[in-house]
């Protein structure tokens, strides 16, 4: 069975995708030999499988299809257009990664890169993940190294190479976006492969994976002691932003900054009366396991993860609960999060032990600890960023504050562990945004539809800092309001006047 992604790439990414002139400096380019002559770069370090021109149709231009391999069994695709903007474009995974190269969504996002004349890559990470579904490929060492954080580098090499002889110049810029697992990728590249990429986008990146997992698993076994139903998750959500959503001044069914909302369960919550088990009413137990989920995790009493955000119980515009199928399931199956929980701690955290296995037998001031040589090779949690600001790159990253699968104040840690490191110069090459009521890597209630690639492109081709971006709401194609998104910590505030559904009528402020 194939679970959701952790969502894949971009998902931010407009539909709208005209060809972007190539940097300042550099003219468009096109191929100096014939598509079919790039099987003669097969080699020790990678070899072309196929490479197949492509007339110009179904959304996408002309373009020169090259797949590849690269041992031991990481698969990759090279799009290359016939009108070359100059730029190479690497896409994030989503998950466990090991998704199909013609997935549809994979497909979808080539055409766009296409349209705007990059030549794109993407990879499987090394694995099938039809064959090895979540994380069973990773008893297989290199195959979880591969997964980690070398397949991306060695497709950045190979894409470059190839890109090189087909146009025959190098790319005059490279860039890199995806979000969740591509998020993490993103942050891996930066802080393992600085030199690879100029500009970054890493959208809700898993940054800190093993945390993550264990963090799913504190959550998943309160919630098998006392669950908490689905049919109450209204009632949930409607006492949450009735305490939080006039924090910031505005009441607009968007909880600015969650920190800054007092919610207690045992405070706030109606209580069911003794025998009774309502849709508008908290057992005892329910409202022991909430204030698990939304408190921090400790292991032998130092804290070591935050507890959840409130603002993701909201209904999205599909009506479903942000927390439908990650936290809980209207029809009460294993929830997405038990899923990729249960995998790790099997296959890639203890694979050769029968502790953990069963996420029931997690005991997080025992197997909390043995999770460090797992953090070493696939978290991207190092603050250092000084090799990339070096080589002058240039890094986007955002969460949505209500996303309901990754905790967004791993995010802000992260930005805030970066800041102590590198000071004041982070704010030069390393911009974070958060986005009010956004679900993961989009939807949800906020107004958080944007492009954070051309932002990035503006920042590194023409020192053009994003000091603020101005996302969407779009409902059937069409935008009911737009907002500006702050570099973290600012954030937007109404400005008393005009309407609440135009961006230009707030300011991004200090808190």
């Amino acid at each position: 069975m194939r679970f959701p992604l952790f969502f894949l790439a971009a998902a931010c990414l407009s539909a709208q995708a005209p060809f972007i002139a190539p940097p300042v400096g550099a003219a468009p380019a096109a191929p100096v030999i014939p598509c079919k002559s790039l099987f003669s770069l097969s080699g020790f370090d990678f070899t072309v499988e196929s490479a197949v021109l492509h007339p110009a149709g179904e959304g996408a231009p002309e373009f020169c299809r090259v797949m590849g391999n690269i041992l031991p069994e990481i698969r990759f695709e090279v799009a290359l257009p016939t009108k070359w903007n100059r730029r190479f474009h690497l896409t994030g995974s989503g998950g466990y990664a090991g998704d199909s190269l013609d997935s549809p969504q994979r497909l979808r996002l080539r055409s766009i890169a296409l349209q705007r004349g990059f030549a794109a890559a993407v990879t499987n990470t090394g694995h099938d993940g039809r064959q090895e579904p979540l994380a069973t490929f990773a008893a297989n060492r290199q195959k979880l190294l591969d997964y980690a954080f070398r397949s991306l580098h060695v497709t950045t090499e190979a894409g470059k190479k190839i890109a090189a002889a087909y146009y025959g110049a190098p790319p005059a810029r490279s860039y890199y976006q995806g979000c969740s697992t591509g998020g993490r990728q993103g942050l891996i590249l930066a802080q393992r492969f600085p030199n690879d990429f100029d500009g970054i986008v890493a959208g809700a990146p898993v940054l800190n994976f093993s945390m993550t997992m264990a963090g799913f698993a504190c959550r998943e076994q309160a919630l098998l002691e006392a669950p908490v139903p689905y049919a109450k998750l209204a009632t949930l959500s409607d006492r949450i932003y009735s305490l939080c959503d006039a924090k910031d001044g505005l009441k607009d069914g968007l909880i600015d900054d969650p920190r800054r909302c007092d919610f207690q369960p045992a405070r706030d919550l109606p209580r069911c009366a003794a025998a009774e088990d309502h849709s508008n009413c908290f057992s005892v137990a329910q409202i022991g396991t909430l204030e698990k989920i939304y408190g921090d995790i400790h292991v032998n009493g130092k804290r070591v993860f935050p507890g959840w955000p409130v603002g993701a119980e909201v209904a999205g515009t599909d009506g479903k609960s942000g927390w439908d199928q990650w936290i809980v399931r209207e029809n009460g199956d294993k929830t997405i999060a038990w899923n990729f929980a249960e995998s790790f701690f099997r296959h890639m955290a203890f694979p050769r032990s029968d502790q953990g296995i069963e996420l029931r037998a997690f005991d997080k001031d025992r197997d909390i600890p043995r999770l460090d040589w797992i953090h070493a090779i696939l978290d991207a949690t190092d603050p250092d960023l000084s090799a990339f600001e070096k080589r002058n790159g240039k890094l986007l990253m955002y969460y949505g504050w209500a996303d309901p699968s990754l905790n967004a104040l791993m995010g802000v840690e992260y930005y805030e562990s970066v800041l102590r490191t590198m000071g004041p110069r982070t704010h030069g090459f390393f911009r974070f945004f958060l986005q009010p009521g956004v679900f993961h890597c989009g939807g949800g209630p906020g107004i958080g539809t944007f492009d954070p690639l051309l932002d990035v492109m503006a920042w590194v081709e023409s020192k053009k800092v994003p000091e603020r971006i101005i996302a969407s709401r779009i409902v059937d194609g069409k935008t009911t309001a737009t907002r500006p998104l702050c570099p973290y910590p600012q954030t937007a505030r109404y400005t008393g006047q005009g309407s609440t559904a135009d961006a230009a009528n707030f300011r991004c402020t200090a808190p």
